[in-house]
């Protein structure tokens, strides 16, 4: 049980924390202000630097594509448009209950607008329990659950390809009315990272291929991430505010991210704005219904996406600053991606504050304890049906379920 009383004490200090680093947070931002005019004046400079110096640089940083001064208002989209999104849940596997396996839980959301068309609101649950599914990942030294959640990403991929076959059949291969796919989230998958070769491969491919099929379709593909932690084009200002002729890191700043004798984490001169967020940066610099100019993402893990490399821009959505990411055929094509935008806007001021497409495919997907329980229940009975014998939770679980407190 949490002691409220003993916690309050420790909340005193934490907020007059807080206070102190708000405040450092304003002088930051104030040397930030200072560096993007700056870096108005050099653009061009400083983006040949970056690319001439990018392998000797060990932070990531940006590219802009657009002026930086550039921060056009959002356009309204048509009456008639279409939305549809995915997202998913889970059961993970547990060796304490009836049965080790686990289930994904995939929801489909279609949204038509202006059309007289009936919303599409469903999910499709697939349960895993075969050895294959179950253990492949352990000769990568993945855990089950690990791998559980990078095969629901898969998913969510695939079933956003598939609606969008669906509405190209149901079409006749001639989309009646501009047509949106919504992800929730970064497009980006930082896990990959650190995934061997192969089992990187079983993630990746399959997510490229639902893209390619929805390039194909001439459907644009977005993710919306909010609450952002990104800090991507502010270290773009990072060249400007750095001291030296060459941004040569490796070089001038050798111990940088290395801890001195009082604990300190040794930052470079360039380092004035950290831990500075980009959303903070783009609140003081856009107004609603405006966006950022667009940023091609150098994170390395882009190199394994081919054609589908990720450009994003800052939307200011009216509640926040909203990080929106496609990949590059959609920024390519500026009518195709301004009329994302568009939707998308729509969409957030539909749903209060987050695109309403979003919410419903969460609250479609999302696995519940009650749901849990009940999938549990009618595994027990399918078990005992089929003859099995001694079905039941462990003494471990069902002693944690009935406390004698």
């Amino acid at each position: 049980m949490l002691d409220l009383t003993k916690l309050a004490r420790q909340m005193q200090g934490m907020s007059q924390h807080m206070t102190r680093e708000a405040e450092a947070a304003r002088d930051r931002l104030e040397r930030a202000q200072t560096l993007f005019e700056e870096a108005q004046t050099h653009q061009e400079e400083l983006v040949r630097r970056q690319a001439r110096w990018v392998h000797r640089i060990p932070f990531n940083a940006a590219t802009p594509v657009e002026p930086l001064d550039r921060r056009p208002a959002i356009q309204t989209p048509p009456e008639a448009h279409t939305v549809f999104a995915s997202d998913g849940s889970q059961i993970a596997p547990s060796a304490h209950e009836i049965a080790y396996c686990y289930l994904l839980n995939v929801s489909r959301v279609i949204l038509h607008y202006g059309q007289s068309r009936h919303p599409v609101l469903d999910s499709v649950p697939e349960i895993f329990y075969r050895p294959e599914d179950l253990y492949i990942s352990r000769q990568w030294g993945i855990r089950t659950e690990e791998w559980m959640g990078y095969r629901r990403t898969v998913s969510e991929a695939v079933a956003l390809a598939e609606i969008g076959q669906d509405l190209l059949v149901i079409a006749n291969n001639a989309l009646p009315a501009p047509t949106l796919a919504l992800v929730d989230g970064s497009l980006i998958y930082w896990f990959l990272e650190q995934l061997p070769g192969e089992a990187r491969d079983r993630i990746i491919e399959p997510i490229l291929g639902a893209w390619e099929l929805l390039r194909l379709a001439g459907i644009p593909l977005l993710g919306y991430v909010s609450a952002s932690r990104s800090a991507e084009t502010l270290s773009f200002l990072r060249f400007q505010a750095c001291p030296y002729e060459e941004p040569n890191c490796l070089h001038h700043c050798p111990d940088l991210g290395t801890v001195d004798r009082k604990g300190r984490i040794k930052q470079a001169p360039c380092q004035v704005c950290e831990p500075l967020r980009d959303g903070v940066l783009w609140s003081s610099r856009l107004e609603p219904g405006h966006r950022s100019p667009l940023w091609q993402s150098r994170s390395r893990i882009l190199d394994l996406y081919g054609s589908h490399s990720i450009y994003f821009c800052y939307v200011n959505v009216g509640l926040e600053i909203a990080r929106i990411e496609c990949p590059a055929w959609v920024a390519e094509d500026s009518r195709l991606f301004e009329s994302a935008l568009g939707m998308t806007l729509a969409q957030v001021y539909k749903g209060y504050g987050y695109p309403v497409a979003l919410a419903e495919a969460h609250n479609q997907a999302v696995v519940r304890g009650g749901d849990r329980s009940r999938f549990f229940a009618l595994l027990e009975q399918e078990m005992i049906r089929a003859g099995l014998q001694n079905v039941g939770t462990s003494y471990k679980e069902a002693r944690k379920r009935g406390s004698i407190a």
